[in-house]
């Protein structure tokens, strides 16, 4: 009896100290001070750069600078995608005067994610944490192997038959779901998904990918905000600081040829996946602890 209780005690406590590191985080985030905003600044400004250059919202790197800076995988992921809505705009309007976007297969593409982002933002509040990080492990990983696997060409365009538009809206369920979970904006999923399956050239399939995502951005994000997952104040710094710079994004995609943009993207989600290998180690090894 006495082991029993000892047991429930020490479960109490791990439950209580953890309900008190996720209202520090909540607080670490949206604090005001100088180091937190000058973070999300810089944040908001690679993210940017990163949004015009590879077609992608910048969840994969906004969600883990949130977890960093102290909120949780959850509150992260909803509001990395409420910080996409500024940015995929900058980016849609830079990669449209160039004539780099089809607005059908966007069209098609956000019917799927407006179905799937339900999905997404219903499955966010009831996953297990650490579930989330593991899943976001997951992704980066799938995501990688496509970029290196695959160079797309830069003058093909998609051609729109009834079978490409079903296919189409099934992709943006997929993508949807995935965005809403892991706070991402979907375009690490639709830029090589959009070349692959339906011949898109790698401009074309990063402007529909950021058009795509504008909407479902706030949809799902109105979701979150319903359910009160999402830091709007640290969202707004960080999709405003990215819009100014998402413009200069779209120059270096124009400038650089499809290997070598896929090369780079390669490099840059290695990084956040060796990271978020680490982190979600970590706090695997933590929860085990905690049952034991």
């Amino acid at each position: 009896m006495c082991d029993e209780g000892e047991t429930a005690d020490r479960a109490d406590a791990v439950r209580t100290e953890s309900q008190k590191m996720k209202s520090r985080a909540g607080e670490t985030a949206l604090d005001g001070s100088a180091r937190s905003i000058i973070v999300l600044i810089v944040v908001g400004m690679l993210v940017g750069v990163l949004s015009g250059t590879f077609g992608i919202g910048g969840g994969t790197m906004i969600v883990p600078a949130l977890v960093w800076l102290g909120l949780s995988q959850r509150n992260a992921a909803a509001t990395s995608m409420l910080a996409i809505v500024p940015t995929s705009i900058s980016g849609v309007i830079s990669y449209a005067t160039g004539g780099h976007v089809d607005w059908l297969a966007a069209a098609l593409l956000f019917c799927g994610m407006f179905i799937g982002g339900q999905i997404g933002s219903w499955l966010l509040s009831r996953l297990p944490e650490l579930v989330l990080r593991w899943i976001f492990v997951a992704f980066l990983v799938f995501v990688v192997i496509n970029q290196v696997s695959f160079v797309p060409s830069r003058d093909h365009q998609i051609v729109m038959t009834v079978v490409t538009g079903i296919g189409l809206a099934l992709l943006g369920v997929v993508i949807g779901t995935l965005a809403g979970l892991l706070g991402i904006g979907g375009g690490a999923l639709a830029v090589p998904s959009l070349s692959m399956l339906f011949g898109a050239s790698d401009l074309v399939a990063r402007g529909t990918s950021l058009l795509a995502m504008f909407p479902n951005s706030i949809t799902t994000s109105a979701a979150n905000l319903k359910r009160r997952l999402a830091h709007v104040k640290t969202a707004l710094i960080i999709g405003v600081t990215a819009a100014v710079t998402a413009p200069l994004g779209t120059w270096i995609a124009g400038e650089v040829s499809p290997r070598v943009g896929a090369i780079m993207f390669a490099c840059y989600l290695c990084v956040l996946l060796v990271r978020s290998v680490f982190v979600a180690v970590k706090a695997t090894r933590a929860a085990r602890a905690a049952r034991g």
